[in-house]
């Protein structure tokens, strides 16, 4: 299965066009700067799941249990990515409430992408149901790797000072992201 290959590849490309990299020495302490490192140690984090989901069902001939443990796995993620960006504050530009809004709408369609998924395998027992059952799951990680850069799209256009690319820039985290972490 390419798909969830194709995703990480997705959340990295994505991140990197939304500014994340290159730290240029900048203000490297402000609020955006923080916000932006949450944002990036977030991907980060959960594209480590997304790549052991996706290494799982590229391995094939998956038994059901195998399946719900990568899927239990990715689901445990997903709460984790959630929590890190609703946990987060708005950043302190023009737009931050706007941003945040973006990140929160984000976090709750990823939720319920997780959720697709585990009704998927849950009810999968036959060798059948467990193909349709990575093939839904298979589909619904494009389909949050297209969400992913849906909002890192709408943060781009909500940025036309560049504070929040400047912010990505400065901060560490999402050096790590753009190098494919460490």
């Amino acid at each position: 299965m390419t798909a969830g290959r194709w995703l990480v590849i997705g959340l990295l490309a994505v991140s990197c066009a939304a500014g994340c990299g290159g730290d240029d020495g900048g203000s490297g302490g402000s609020s955006t700067t923080e916000w932006a490192d949450g944002v990036c140690s977030a991907i980060t984090t959960w594209s480590e799941s997304i790549t052991s989901t996706a290494d799982s069902l590229r391995e094939g001939n998956l038994t059901a249990d195998e399946l719900t443990n990568a899927v239990d796995d990715f689901e445990s993620a997903t709460s984790d990515f959630v929590d890190d960006l609703t946990g987060l504050e708005a950043p302190d530009t023009e737009s931050g409430e706007q941003a945040k809004e973006s990140l929160d709408e984000l976090s709750a369609n990823v939720e319920q992408n997780a959720s697709t998924m585990k009704s998927a395998v849950d009810d999968a027992s036959s060798a059948s149901e467990v193909l349709e059952a990575i093939s839904t799951v298979s589909a619904t990680l494009s389909t949050m790797g297209k969400q992913l850069s849906a909002t890192f799209t709408e943060l781009e256009q909500l940025d036309p000072g560049g504070e929040l690319e400047r912010a990505f820039s400065d901060a560490d985290s999402c050096d790590e992201l753009e190098s494919g972490g460490s």
